[in-house]
């Protein structure tokens, strides 16, 4: 894998075909992936490949870490002009099988004859080397693998732009609250002058202290702020540095959320309340998506 594509960050959603013609055999894998929380891979292989299982998913885990993965692979012997020949035996052997299902069922379909023609051993002509296209089947599934980074990496791409315009508009609303407060604080005062004469010609000059020191708790929103700035520069770092971040970036969006959510309960305007609420929406919106980050 080449290090453009591993410092990127990866989709776990992507899909890759390969196709390899050899003189014997052509065989043609395909691998699906979309998000897990793990890395699960399941196989679809022909009963010629089945040794190979184990293999398949030792290769599937060196290249991936995340995802659930689906690898199919597909093969058709070749055969020499003139020389092709019927194995009546299997035949037989399948036919009889077949009628015996039969028997078992209400209402069987009709026995294709092409499926099996096309089941391993019925046609013959061109001797194979089963170890030989097992390897074969291996190496191309690298080269499949190396396909499917590329297409997780294409997606990542796109995931990283719409992270990275979320951000930018998270910045945006914390400006917006952070330009708003001075404003607000002066609304506050006026407000607090008023109490304060009810407060004189109550003869209580202690609940003149009450009410400062609450309004001096609910309004200090400057650290939730400064965090929210803060968490924003590390989701940054982080899609820069790529690779398998998606556990990280989820943390991160867990981080941001909780400071939306602090600064939209100490508001104490419909300004840095609207606010919250936009951010809180690109947040979640960036959720979504971390979510299918590897």
């Amino acid at each position: 894998m080449s290090a453009s594509v591993s410092s990127r960050i990866h989709s776990m959603t992507a899909f890759a075909r390969v196709e390899r013609q050899l003189p014997e055999a052509t065989l043609i894998w395909e691998l699906k992936s979309v998000n897990h929380r793990y890395l699960e891979v399941s196989t679809r292989l022909p009963d010629a490949f089945r040794d190979v299982d184990f293999s398949v998913r030792e290769h599937c885990r060196k290249a991936l870490s995340r995802g659930k993965v689906e690898c199919t692979l597909r093969y058709q012997l070749a055969s020499a002009e003139g020389s092709l020949t019927l194995n009546e035996a299997l035949v037989k052997e399948l036919a009889e099988a077949a009628s015996r299902v039969e028997g078992l069922l209400q209402h069987p379909a009709p026995v294709n004859v092409a499926e099996i023609m096309r089941f391993p051993g019925v046609l013959g002509g061109v001797d194979v080397n089963l170890a030989d296209l097992q390897k074969d089947a291996l190496s191309l599934l690298d080269e499949a693998l190396v396909a499917l980074a590329e297409s997780r990496a294409r997606e990542g791409d796109a995931l990283a732009d719409m992270i990275t315009d979320r951000l930018d508009q998270v910045l945006v609303q914390v400006e917006r609250a952070r330009t708003a407060l001075p404003l607000i604080l002066e609304h506050l005062r006026e407000r607090l002058k008023k109490r304060v004469e009810d407060i004189i010609e109550s003869a209580d000059p202690q609940r003149l202290e009450q009410e400062v020191v609450m309004l001096a708790q609910k309004m200090d929103v400057a650290e939730e702020m400064d965090r929210l700035g803060a968490h924003v520069t590390e989701v940054r770092r982080t899609i820069t540095e790529g690779g398998s971040c998606g556990r990280r970036l989820d943390f991160l969006m867990q981080e941001l959320n909780r400071e939306a959510n602090t600064l939209g309960s100490k508001s104490v305007d419909t300004e840095t309340t609207q606010a919250s609420v936009e951010l809180k929406v690109l947040i979640e919106q960036m959720r979504e998506q971390v979510q299918n980050i590897e």
